[in-house]
């Protein structure tokens, strides 16, 4: 556990007593900190009183005297679509609110690191898609090359949660827009931008809000490298405003769309060769195509990402190609679950969003499409280019008529539940095609979660194939 500094005596509220939350309570009790605790849920509130935290009434008028902080959870609204009432009173009190990600920054670094020979680093990736697989794409490299090596944020642990790092160590996290909206202290050594596509916009206030929570990583943190994917606008923009000039050594852009060309420091990806380039020279390269793990362009753009900052830390490009190879992917994302007769079955439950599930499509020939759930913002527009290799789709989720009907003139059936689009799509699968599981939609509506999603197409693959 970090403990949290600089609220030692004083009084602090936790908001939100999930994973994040119980974890920020008991780094701040660490710390020395007065803590109080609420959550909506009488069943959470029971869990911490249990464990020894004080209940604490938000509603109260009261409430926020003396208080130094509000720690709120990054899943509890704060600004839109409206905030949680108690972030409301706790601004209106002049109250500071954070998260646990601001506390951790404000924390790591106060940590004895003078007598290590090498301070720990922190790389921080943020972005739409690939977050998760190339934070633990990260993690898994630099643990194959011995370097000391923790995973956290929006994947694994809770930030607050880690080992205080030893020397040497790097920590990778994964950060959502909800935790880089918040966070008062945003400090990595290393941050990366993958790329941005809609997601999200309710809790935003629109794209350009969405835009601006992941770029305080980089406005407000200062990272000493910045990665950045410049396939769409945003990171192009984002790029040209962290540069000083065209070649700044501090920023390495990133792209699987275009060659790029200039005397900077760029790492760019063409018919699956990823090229690394300084000062308008190549000066390595990886055959991404042998990479069981790192299947379809959108994988070849996390695999760049997490090569420029495996270089910004100094690891020759062959040890970084070795851990490419032996990294298995992550469940539910592009994941490999059965092959039989010729026919592969692919899981992307992950795929919540249109470009997500976009990409999915083209990385694959032959598809069998299952697809539908709770629906997003934006439709499936970003879908139409990609579904070249799509034989037929096979929909689910409640409002699975709804969704097909967006479609447009694509061969597909109504399917309504996962076992019943697996198998109709295995009856009808030929050798050399692939079912692939890539909702472009949300999993609310029939499921808690995408990982339960996932785990019944795994689990119905496995009863029909078996």
């Amino acid at each position: 556990m970090i403990p949290v500094q600089g609220f030692d005596g004083q009084v602090v509220g936790v908001l939100g007593l999930g994973r994040s939350g119980l974890t920020a309570a008991r780094a701040l009790v660490a710390g020395g900190a007065e803590v109080r605790v609420w959550d909506d849920g009488e069943a959470a509130r029971d869990a911490a009183a249990t464990e020894g935290f004080t209940i604490w009434d938000p509603s109260r008028a009261d409430a926020f005297d003396g208080m130094a902080c509000l720690v709120t959870s990054p899943g509890i609204a704060h600004l839109y679509p409206a905030p949680h009432r108690a972030i409301a009173a706790a601004m209106a009190a002049g109250v500071p609110v954070d998260n646990d990600v601001g506390l951790f920054f404000r924390s790591l670094g106060q940590m004895g690191w003078e007598d290590m020979e090498t301070p720990p680093r922190v790389i921080a990736v943020t972005g739409s898609n690939g977050k998760s697989t190339t934070a633990a794409l990260l993690a898994h490299v630099l643990t194959q090359a011995g370097v000391p090596c923790q995973l956290a944020g929006n994947i694994g642990r809770g930030v607050l949660d880690i080992t205080p790092p030893v020397d040497g160590e790097v920590i990778v996290l994964e950060l959502s827009s909800y935790q880089t909206d918040l966070a008062r202290a945003l400090t990595p050594d290393v941050a990366i931008f993958t790329n941005l596509s809609p997601d999200h916009l309710d809790r935003h206030g629109g794209m350009g809000g969405y835009f601006a929570a992941k770029r305080r990583l980089f406005a407000e943190g200062g990272p000493d490298r910045a990665v950045i994917g410049v396939d769409e606008m945003e990171g192009q923009y984002l790029a040209n405003q962290l540069a000083e000039g065209p070649n700044d050594a501090r920023l390495i852009r990133v792209s699987v769309a275009r060659k790029l060309s200039g005397p900077g420091w760029d790492v760019g990806v063409r018919k699956g060769w990823l090229s690394e380039t300084r000062k308008g020279r190549q000066v390595s390269s990886i055959d991404l195509r042998g990479v069981v793990g790192l299947p379809g362009v959108h994988n070849h753009q996390n695999a760049a990402c997490a090569y420029g900052a495996l270089r910004a830390l100094s690891l020759p490009p062959k040890v970084i190609e070795a851990g490419f190879h032996s990294f298995q992917g992550l469940p539910h994302r592009s994941q490999r679950v059965g092959e039989k007769d010729g026919v592969i079955f692919v899981n992307d439950s992950k795929a919540t969003n249109a470009d997500a599930a976009a990409k999915a499509l083209v990385a694959f020939p032959g598809i069998r499409w299952i697809c539908g759930g709770l629906e997003k913002e934006g439709g499936l527009a970003a879908l139409q280019a990609a579904m070249g290799n799509v034989i037929k789709a096979y929909v689910i989720g409640r409002e699975a008529q709804g969704f097909a009907l967006q479609l447009g003139d694509l061969a597909h059936e109504v399917c309504g539940t996962m076992d019943v689009a697996v198998a109709r799509a295995i009856a009808d699968a030929e050798p050399g095609e692939t079912v692939l599981l890539a909702p472009a939609a949300a999993s609310f509506d029939q499921y808690d979660n995408f990982e339960q999603r996932g785990q019944d197409f795994i689990d119905q693959v496995a009863r029909l194939i078996a």
